[in-house]
């Protein structure tokens, strides 16, 4: 078993939840499906979803049928996303708090990596998967967190690393530190797991003009 040198916190109050899917619904437009992963929802909110860039109002919350007032931390729940289609938002979107830290695309972000059962090495440019290993920065003790190397040129099985990863995709990913849920990761090729990981930091995409719903923008006026 490795250890995993990484400083946990609490979770910050950003009242986020992923998206596991969509459907349309007669008489009440889009719902989406998902766990809350922070803090609560309620309806009322106007949430932005990313990395589609999408703004709304959440208009009601409910689970197993049943109206919510508000849904807490670790709750499986739909919520009608008003104005919204179907094709507008997607399975893994996240949908955040637009006031409070709003969900944002990560252009790329340093991670501590170790891999595992993996034929060959992996060298800067790997790019089998969703993300590339834009940069090998330090080589690493798995257990200590010492560096051991800078810039290595390849990492091979049992190795730790430093490295900096450049999604292929857009992609919502958080720190490890900050919220530990999104921020882990595993990397598969060849029909198998070579590679796991935590995320120490994120870079952002600017933040864009959102797409933003009526239903959005009578609830900010109405605030």
């Amino acid at each position: 078993m490795w250890s995993f040198p990484v400083t946990t916190a609490p979770p910050p109050r950003l009242k986020e939840e992923m998206c596991e899917d969509v459907y349309k619904i007669g008489g009440i437009s889009s719902v989406s499906v998902g766990r809350v992963e922070t803090d609560v929802l309620k309806p009322g909110m106007v949430v932005n979803f990313t990395p589609v860039n999408v703004m709304t109002e959440v208009k009601s919350v409910e689970m197993h049928h049943k109206a919510l007032s508000e849904a807490l931390l670790g709750d499986n729940v739909g919520f009608n996303a008003k104005n919204v289609s179907v094709n507008g938002i997607h399975c893994v979107n996240i949908a955040g708090d637009s006031k409070k830290d709003p969900p944002m695309e990560a252009t790329g972000f340093t991670t501590q990596v170790i891999i595992l059962n993996l034929p060959g090495q992996i060298s800067a440019a790997y790019a089998h998967i969703a993300c590339k290993f834009a940069e090998l920065k330090e080589e690493i003790d798995h257990s200590s967190g010492k560096k051991l190397e800078d810039g290595p040129k390849f990492l091979k099985s049992s190795d730790a690393a430093i490295v900096d990863m450049v999604p292929g995709k857009p992609m919502y990913v958080k720190s490890f530190s900050d919220y530990p849920h999104l921020g882990h990761f595993t990397v598969c090729d060849i029909r198998q797991t070579v590679a796991f990981g935590a995320i120490k930091a994120v870079d952002k995409k600017a933040a864009g003009a959102s797409k933003v719903t009526k239903s959005a923008q009578k609830a900010e006026k109405d605030k």
